[in-house]
């Protein structure tokens, strides 16, 4: 079995993961686009087809399942190291870029008081699911998957642009407090 090894990232890279981050954030908070939901805005930063994602928001849509954000980052590193045959094996790239980052959110991720990664856990200690905390907490979770996506990305040869955000049909979305989710 081959072993794949995660390489450097270069100042480019950085630059790349950086654009990452911030288009993930501008889509989830919803001040200068209408708000998109952890999974959605996961496939928006990488230019990926949204509908699938769309069963990721609120974990699971139930909030029983594990963070629709965390969750879109393995999505999105399936969508470009996994075998495109339907009934081909795991790829080596896949397996080390997925240990890779799953090794990293649980190092680099400061999940507050949460003991999980269930989306009713980590929402859970903010009591208001509404309230503008939980909606930091969220935006900046959303904004950190997909800096260490692209990071993961890259350091295991993917390569992707991150497009312009264009705003879908619609006004921008009212401040934090009056929005549902």
């Amino acid at each position: 079995m081959m072993s794949v090894a995660p390489r450097e990232l270069t100042e480019g890279d950085r630059r790349l993961v950086a654009l990452a981050r911030e288009k993930a954030f501008i889509l989830y908070e919803g001040r200068q686009v209408t708000h998109h939901s952890c999974g959605i805005c996961l496939a928006r930063t990488f230019n990926l087809p949204t509908a699938p994602y769309q069963a990721l928001r609120r974990g699971g849509i139930t909030g029983e399942g594990e963070c629709g954000a965390i969750k879109a980052g393995e999505l999105v590193l399936g969508e470009y190291f996994g075998d495109p045959h339907p009934t081909g094996a795991v790829t080596e790239t896949l397996r080390a870029a997925m240990r890779f980052y799953q090794a990293e959110w649980k190092k680099r991720f400061d999940l507050g008081r949460s003991p999980t990664i269930i989306c009713h856990s980590l929402t859970g200690q903010f009591g208001d699911f509404q309230s503008p905390e939980r909606w930091s907490f969220c935006t900046q979770m959303a904004a950190q998957v997909a800096e260490l996506t692209a990071e993961t990305l890259l350091r295991f040869g993917a390569s992707f642009d991150i497009t312009p955000i264009e705003e879908l049909a619609g006004p921008v979305t009212p401040p934090v407090a009056s929005r549902p989710i």
